[in-house]
């Protein structure tokens, strides 16, 4: 409606040109030249007004195609001061400026809006142009999760992780993948997923990052426990019933001892093979025992505990065998009001069984240390670790020491790491290892 107004003013400009400029031919067709005196002033005003006129209203264009080009919605234009035939014009400009300002505004809320919805998330998100690999944006979840502060391409990932960027770079648009991210001193398994974009002729790749460790350790615990309760119940039935019937079949051999011919020795050596059915079968209960110990722990009992006083009865009551063997243990707490939600003798249970295994680890070094810490990560989690300046091991053995059943000790039973891990999933914490061939090991609570 506006410029409907401003073409109207044209329009009449124009209208009143031409009657002056048919006023001036008519005068000069009659030959009254006298009279163009008074014509010819009015043609050569209307003429300058309307050049100014239309180099007024090309300014204001001007200054409004300039604005909309630097995203300026915030400028106004003088409609009050503003000469009568460009006040609609200014009027429109302001309109349109002001209809800018919203979309742009209501564009800006629902960015911001989505930025904090993925970072709220715990799922690492990650978009890069697939044609040069620029990362256009990467949330705070994926920095924290791959410890990543900044990361310009995507290719500059392999010189951090080159087995991650490989499944990233391989993945698909729809696709999903289990990998293994490895950071400087411990890996954890996530799920890529990946989607595909374009937008201004360029293609994007989005992929999303999910930690699934938690998720597995749970998911092979339950297994591992359904597995020990099924094997421990089957073990217990089938050999309870042998032992019991070598206690009998002992019991009347001594009772037939008098009638029976023992010349040949054969009456021994039936007596030594029950008493052996009967060792093996008390063995393979005990054994049997000690693996429902897995399947025994089903709630902790928390309560807030200082870390100090978990190291103190830890010092307390390893500091004798310590004693024996040499072997220096340090305690490092800088912060000593640093508290613990959790089940006391459950994580005291835990924390004495990694100390027992790095005794194990460091039994033979000349100068034996054992360190025991606890800070706050950046993760803003408290994080308990027990290290050693052991042997350490490699990464095939520490792919299988949280297996139920397996040890590397002579007399270990294989029982006292995957209840350890049991447990910190009890306290919804997790249980991590970090080894150097050569160099120690150490075990971290994640709390």
């Amino acid at each position: 409606m506006i410029f409907r107004n401003f073409e109207w003013r044209i329009l009449l400009r124009v209208l009143l040109m031409f009657i002056t400029l048919s006023v001036a031919a008519f005068i000069l067709a009659n030959g009254w030249f006298i009279y163009l005196v008074f014509v010819a002033p009015v043609i050569f005003y209307q003429i300058i007004e309307f050049y100014n006129f239309h180099k007024k209203a090309y300014q204001e264009l001007n200054q409004f195609v300039e604005s909309v080009h630097y995203r300026d919605f915030s400028r106004n234009f003088d409609v009050k001061h503003a000469p009568v035939e460009l006040q609609p014009l200014r009027k429109g400009f302001n309109e349109i400026n002001t209809t800018f300002k919203l979309i742009s505004k209501e564009k800006e809320t629902q960015y911001q809006y989505l930025q904090k919805i993925l970072e709220l998330v715990d799922t690492g998100i990650l978009s890069y142009k697939i044609t040069t690999g620029e990362v256009v944006w990467m949330n705070e979840s994926l920095k924290k999760m791959l410890q990543l502060p900044y990361l310009k391409t995507i290719s500059s990932l392999a010189r951090r992780d080159e087995q991650l960027y490989n499944n990233i770079h391989e993945l698909k648009p729809g696709e999903t993948k289990i990998a293994t991210a490895h950071l400087e001193a411990s890996s954890f398994k996530i799920l890529l997923s990946a989607t595909a974009f374009q937008t201004d002729g360029e293609k994007f790749k989005l992929i999303a990052f999910q930690n699934i460790d938690e998720a597995l350790d749970e998911t092979e615990s339950k297994a591992w426990q359904k597995l020990l309760s099924v094997m421990t119940h089957e073990i217990m039935n089938s050999i309870a019933p042998i032992s019991s019937l070598a206690d009998t079949l002992k019991s009347r051999l001594l009772q037939s001892l008098p009638a029976l011919n023992n010349d040949s020795g054969s009456v021994d050596d039936l007596e030594l093979g029950i008493d052996t059915i009967k060792k093996r079968s008390e063995g393979l209960l005990k054994f049997a025992e000690t693996y429902r110990n897995l399947n025994k722990i089903t709630k902790p009992s928390l309560k807030k505990i200082y870390v100090r006083d978990l190291f103190e009865n830890i010092n307390q009551l390893m500091q004798p065998t310590l004693d024996q063997k040499n072997i220096d243990l340090q305690i490092i707490l800088k912060d000593t009001g640093i508290e613990l939600e959790a089940d006391t003798n459950l994580i005291e249970q835990v924390l004495i069984n990694l100390v027992v295994n790095s005794i194990e680890a460091v039994k033979d070094k000349p100068n034996a240390k054992i360190v025991l810490s606890a800070y706050i990560d950046f993760n803003n989690k408290m994080v308990i670790s027990v290290a050693d300046n052991g042997a350490g091991m490699s990464s095939e053995l520490m792919d299988k020491i949280f297996i139920p059943f397996f040890t590397t000790k002579k007399n270990g039973s294989g029982i006292g790491l995957s209840l350890s891990k049991q447990i910190m999933m009890l306290h919804r914490g997790t249980i991590q290892i970090q080894s150097i061939e050569g160099a120690g090991t150490s075990f971290l609570l994640h709390f």
